[in-house]
């Protein structure tokens, strides 16, 4: 019996990885493909047709390069960080569902298992800086501990004001209580820190300091080639369509669709693939944030995090309590939560303009220039 659950768990959790391989590698062509559409040129068009092919052919030539290991490098270290950045990200899917009935393990205290696992994966980070005995690595991968840090409060903040709206840490419960209205419409600002928290938390763009290749030449990947550094390929894309699939469930209704005259396996069909059709809505979103904006400076980036996101987090979650707690319509939260993004966007830009207006240099005239020099030799 023990053999039986054992293979079960195993043909499970080698099914959920398939799946994670193939939307990865889907992933990969669409960004490249959303970021030359953007940029204006043609992106991947040779491998196969119309290049579609080419995640496949990028893999293979990532698998059968060489590992190259540091002469001074940490080996065990070294060799474990792909993996500690990588198991993080795939054991949050533990608990995620896709639909009504498409779930490994549907956990009562599911949001507390995901905000607990994910905050792991800043020790590969760590790990990965520190056993490539470089010194880019290493200042990389303090510089993600300090950014993961940062966002993880505002991030597990923006969660918990869904778990106190929808009165649960189920994700099924949170899903199932957005029947009539997603939580998007009740919580704005609640959407708008989790979707920035988790860019940040996956180190994309604007967000991308610790391996900015213009900075640190690539951060705590600096050392690192062929399948090993694959795998922290693999997990930056998987944590993407995590966060994307969290968005969804979150805040705007999951699996719930408009109502339709499907039961049975063919109403889950419908669920999944309205549910798939939100989540790439999201995805495309942080493809066009990665495609229009420029990255951050890090006192930017940690400004932005500690001033600005983290007060609106603590806000927002006493307003939603304080709503409950007194009875008020949740349309309160809506308006408030709009007033403030509204103030959140008018400070970055005050904060912008004085800041530009104080390092714009003084532009002097050549003629002026000469007229005190000379003024200057006839005194």
């Amino acid at each position: 019996m023990i053999l039986a659950d054992i293979i079960y768990l195993f043909l499970k959790a080698s099914l959920l990885l398939s799946f994670i391989l193939v939307v990865v590698l889907v992933l990969t062509l669409a960004e490249r493909k959303a970021l030359a559409r953007i940029q204006q040129r043609k992106g991947p068009n040779r491998v196969g047709f119309k290049g579609f092919l080419q995640p496949f052919a990028d893999a293979l030539k990532l698998l059968t390069k060489e590992d190259i290991l540091p002469s001074s490098a940490n080996k065990r270290i070294f060799w474990i960080a792909p993996l500690a950045v990588f198991l993080p990200g795939f054991l949050i899917w533990v608990t995620i569902p896709m639909a009504q009935e498409v779930v490994l393990s549907n956990l009562d205290m599911g949001l507390f298992y995901i905000t607990a696992i994910s905050v792991l994966s800043v020790m590969g980070l760590l790990m990965a800086g520190w056993g490539s005995a470089n010194k880019w690595a290493m200042i990389g991968g303090l510089r993600a501990a300090g950014q993961l840090i940062s966002y993880e409060i505002p991030f597990i903040m923006a969660i918990l004001s869904i778990a106190i709206l929808a009165q649960s840490f189920n994700l099924k419960e949170i899903v199932d209580d957005q029947g009539t209205w997603p939580f998007a419409l009740k919580q704005p600002l609640g959407l708008f820190i989790f979707l920035t928290a988790g860019l940040a938390e996956l180190g994309r763009t604007p967000f991308d300091i610790h391996h900015a290749e213009s900075e640190v030449v690539g951060g705590p990947f600096v050392e690192y080639s062929g399948a090993h550094w694959s795998v922290f390929y693999l997990a930056e894309y998987m944590n993407t369509f995590t966060v994307a699939v969290l968005t969804v469930i979150l805040f705007l209704g999951g699996w719930q669709s408009p109502a339709m005259p499907f039961t049975g396996t063919l109403q889950m069909i419908v669920s999944l693939i309205w549910f798939l059709t939100k989540t790439t809505l999201v995805i495309w979103l942080i493809f066009w944030i990665r495609g229009t904006y420029p990255r951050l400076r890090i006192d930017q980036l940690m400004s932005f995090g500690w001033k600005i996101l983290v007060p609106a987090s603590f806000i927002n979650i006493f307003l939603t309590a304080s709503v409950l707690y007194y009875g008020l319509g949740e349309w309160v939260i809506t308006i408030i939560s709009l007033l403030l993004i509204l103030a959140t966007f008018y400070f970055i830009r005050r904060g912008s303009l004085s800041k530009t207006k104080q390092d714009t240099v003084r532009v002097i005239r050549a003629d002026d220039i000469r007229a005190q020099l000379s003024s200057g030799a006839e005194g």
